[in-house]
């Protein structure tokens, strides 16, 4: 199939038009009012440094029930050990410098440039974009990211600098999610990683029917407040 080309509407292709590989468009900007449209169709960027902005639908879809988490037998003796403070929204800015740091410091390739940090940093400030945090003898051990819309949270990216930190985080989001009724996490890609902690693969069409379901139940925006 063809690759779109963004035009300065606020606009997409349906993403039953992506590539095989999951690339819908190329182009556009990264303003909240794109992203937001963006997210609400299944829609995602990701990008390197020096291409242009690139939206993604991948088919088949990684997602997670938020009830049907597997937490591990070890992950639920750290738990249980209280190694690690978890908190929400309350170092969004630290939670995504450390997910770009970390993969530069292990000199992998990363999509969370100026740029990025810059667009969900203004996501959070509106309410749409949330952390969680892992602390650690009062330092930031670990955490996470992502955009909510509807009873749909977003995963975009986790670091952790302490083991389990990570896992722990993602853990407190999941009852988090529960608790307020959420119906789907959205992993986006494939990680071994997040398989072994439940998400599976669905169809893109399944997940599109699902999302515009969720999307009918109101967002929780703004600050989120949540502590282990």
């Amino acid at each position: 199939m063809s690759l779109f080309i963004i035009s300065d509407k606020n606009e997409f292709p349906s993403p039953d038009l992506a590539r095989e590989d999951g690339l819908l468009a190329m182009g556009g900007n990264l303003s909240q009012k794109r992203l937001l449209l963006a997210y609400s169709m299944g829609i995602f960027p990701w990008f390197s440094e020096g291409e242009p902005v690139l939206w993604w639908s991948p088919d088949p879809r990684l997602v997670l029930y938020p009830e049907e988490l597997n937490v591990s037998s070890s992950l639920k003796k750290t738990i249980k050990k209280s190694i690690f403070r978890i908190t929400m929204d309350k170092a969004f800015e630290q939670v995504i410098n450390e997910c770009a740091q970390i993969r530069i410091q292990n000199h992998e390739p990363t999509w969370i440039m100026n740029d990025m940090i810059t667009a969900y940093t203004n996501l959070h400030k509106s309410g749409f974009a949330h952390s969680v945090e892992a602390w650690h003898d009062e330092e930031l051990a670990g955490g996470l990211y992502g955009v909510s819309l509807g009873r749909c949270f977003f995963g975009e990216s986790m670091f952790t600098r302490v083991s389990n930190a990570s896992k722990v985080a993602f853990a407190a989001l999941v009852e988090y999610l529960k608790e307020h009724s959420f119906d789907i996490i959205d992993c986006q890609v494939t990680t071994e990683h997040l398989k072994s902690m439940g998400a599976k693969e669905i169809p893109r069409k399944l997940f599109l029917q699902q999302l515009k379901t969720s999307l009918q139940k109101p967002t929780r925006q703004g600050k989120w407040d949540f502590s282990w």
